[in-house]
């Protein structure tokens, strides 16, 4: 993980944060890219946590 051990919740929730914030349109365009690359930073920290379940799912299937 590039965060400190960032929970998925976590990082979801401060996504969907990121993403409501982009969506008013209100920032200018330096805070709208520093909220794109936190959300970019979060996207990949909630897809590590998703493709490790996955492979213990798939670890575990007969």
């Amino acid at each position: 993980m590039t965060e400190k051990k960032l929970s998925y919740e976590a990082a979801r929730d401060e996504l969907a944060e990121v993403v409501a914030a982009l969506e008013t349109g209100s920032a200018t365009l330096e805070e709208s890219l520093k909220l794109w690359e936190r959300g970019e930073a979060l996207a990949a920290i909630c897809q590590e946590w998703l493709d490790g379940a996955k492979k213990k799912l798939d670890a575990v299937k007969p």
